[in-house]
């Protein structure tokens, strides 16, 4: 059988906006695939858990802490093969929101390399003079090896982007070492005139990093195999629900009525469609024969559940 899997993170619309976001959303093609599919699988996962459905469903078995992927982003990134721990490391913006801190997305740091550059050169001194070796591997993401910090729990950025941070800070028994760095980093950040040139500009200070995807040398997860669009997952985590709209759209004519097209004319067999929220998952199989239904309208009322 010829299957084809679409995963579309954050794809489930938040029960308070559902109704009014179905009513504007004009998806004929995704609309037949769900009302003539069979529903193939419901989870509700945790809401304080240490990566989003979609992270966990990409990688799976990671249990209570974030995928393990330093190592596999190093080697995606061109970097060599390193022994030890090691943690991807990104550079972030934290705000103060009434009484606590939270972590802004950090796609919306827009942090350019040369820019990260003079940071990561800023900072290293203080983790080598501990021990800890950095690696740079691209703007966003810089690596860590901790041998000693195997313990710590951590979370994706995405699970924790717009949280009180006193709950998805890393935890275990060398969070003191962490955190003692951490605000080391913080302090020389502060007064370092880059910050200022871009707050002058109008840009996020950058203010901390965030410490997760800790991974052992031997440690390759293998990752489900899925065709995945994550357009949707910045403007959810934004609550910007205009902008969700315009990229549900966009995923209508980019997957949705190609993948029907493929469908009935027999070009795949089975579709497996799986939509998460930020603790949801819910998917569905459709098949050439569930296609041939015509007493089934087409609906998106699967997407209220």
């Amino acid at each position: 059988m010829r299957d084809s899997t679409l995963l579309l993170p954050f794809a489930l619309p938040p029960a308070e906006h559902a109704k009014d976001l179905i009513a504007a959303l004009d998806a004929p093609a995704l609309a037949l695939l769900l009302a003539r599919g069979s529903e193939a699988a419901r989870i509700d996962g945790e809401p304080f858990a240490a990566a989003l459905p979609h992270e966990s469903l990409l990688v799976p078995g990671h249990g209570d802490n974030s995928p393990p992927v330093a190592h596999g982003l190093m080697r995606e990134l061109g970097l060599p093969p390193a022994d030890g721990f090691w943690f991807v490391l990104q550079p972030a913006h934290f705000h103060v929101a009434r009484d606590h801190l939270v972590l802004t997305d950090l796609r919306q740091l827009a942090l350019d390399e040369t820019e990260s550059r003079t940071l990561f050169d800023a900072v290293r001194p203080l983790f080598h003079e501990l021990g800890h070796e950095l690696r740079f591997g691209d703007a966003r993401r810089w690596f860590v090896r901790a041998d000693a910090w195997q313990s710590l729990r951590t979370t994706t950025p995405d699970a924790a982007t717009g949280r009180n941070m006193d709950v998805w800070l890393p935890s275990g028994e060398r969070e003191r070492d962490w955190r003692k760095l951490h605000n080391e980093v913080q302090m020389l950040w502060h007064m370092h005139p880059l910050n200022d040139s871009r707050e002058m500009h109008g840009a996020r200070r950058v203010n901390g990093l965030w410490l997760w995807g800790g991974a052992a040398a031997g440690d390759w997860p293998a990752t489900a195999v899925a065709q995945v669009d994550d357009a949707l997952v910045p403007h959810a985590l934004a609550g910007d629900w205009g902008s969700w709209l315009a990229a549900m759209q966009q995923i209508e004519t980019r997957h949705a009525t190609q993948l029907l097209a493929a469908l009935t004319s027999g070009t795949i067999d089975r579709l497996t469609l799986q939509l998460t929220d930020a603790t949801r998952v819910r998917s569905w199989h459709a098949t050439r024969a569930g296609m041939r239904k015509f007493w089934i309208r087409p609906s998106l009322s699967r997407l209220l559940s």
